[in-house]
């Protein structure tokens, strides 16, 4: 295991989904990625819990000799990443670096929609973060945000059942409640990494001419000009195209749920937090 690879973290699977776009678009850097699914799902948790939980993934990451950590966790991102980067960074190193998935998606969101109308799906923690309106209105102070929660989605998907008749239903249930607070809204982002898995049926219920963005791609292309831009961090990192999985929970299940998440099989790693 490289020393200076990027660090990847999530909860648990959904975070896959980041690292596989940003796996296409830099795929000669190596990397670590962390599922933290023993204490999964971060979304009804309190913001006190989220930010311990995250900052011990986030020092894990750093005893491995990664320099650079990506919380590929919207809630992690909504609930920890500004206390890491303002408290804890500059106790544990001013050469570390430490992202979300937040950023990369508000700083160009407002430019997909026409009529200024953006609707947000996300986990509880997310939504009542408020994260993504405020961080939304710092880049298009005029764009109108509107969020719904959609507590089912990620179990849904984490038990297999993302393909059910339960699935459809609470499907269009969010979706129903989400267009109900604006008939303007054009434009969805998806602000969970688990959404993506169900992408093919949320568009079956989305009326035409609303557009569904993903983060994935969004934030590798934010990760690539953040390293262009960053040459000591890019120098600092090795590039051999390698690939290192660990879970907190059992290696076994989680290899078992990951292909649906990242593509392909992974072979992962246990460990004690």
């Amino acid at each position: 295991m490289k020393k200076t690879a990027i660090g990847v973290f999530d909860s648990g699977y959904g975070g896959l989904t980041i690292l596989k776009e940003i796996v296409k678009q830099l795929p000669d850097y190596d990397y670590i990625y962390l599922g933290d699914n023993a204490r999964a799902p971060y979304g009804p948790r309190s913001f006190d819990t989220v930010y311990q939980y995250t900052l011990q993934c986030v020092e894990w990451f750093f005893e491995q000799g990664c320099e650079l950590v990506i919380l590929a966790c919207n809630t992690a991102s909504a609930k920890a990443l500004r206390n890491i980067q303002q408290k804890d960074l500059p106790k544990l190193g001013t050469n570390k670096r430490v992202l979300g998935v937040i950023r990369p998606s508000t700083e160009i969101i407002g430019n997909f929609s026409k009529t200024g109308s953006i609707g947000i799906l996300g986990t509880i923690g997310t939504v009542l973060s408020e994260s993504y309106p405020i961080e939304i209105h710092h880049f298009f102070p005029e764009i109108k945000v509107f969020q719904q929660a959609c507590p089912m989605w990620v179990p849904l998907i984490e038990n297999g059942a993302f393909n059910s008749p339960g699935a459809d239903y609470f499907i269009k249930q969010y979706l129903d409640e989400l267009l109900a607070q604006s008939a303007e809204i054009d434009t969805i982002l998806l602000a969970c990494t688990h959404y993506p898995i169900l992408i093919d049926k949320i568009k079956q219920y989305l009326p035409v001419g609303i557009e569904l963005v993903s983060q994935g791609a969004i934030v590798a292309k934010s990760l690539a000009q953040y390293l262009d831009n960053h040459q000591d961090i890019s120098q600092m990192i090795s590039k051999t195209g390698s690939l290192h999985f660990f879970t907190t929970d059992s290696a076994a299940d989680f290899d078992n749920h990951a292909s649906l998440f990242f593509g392909k099989e992974v072979k992962s790693e246990h460990i004690f937090l």
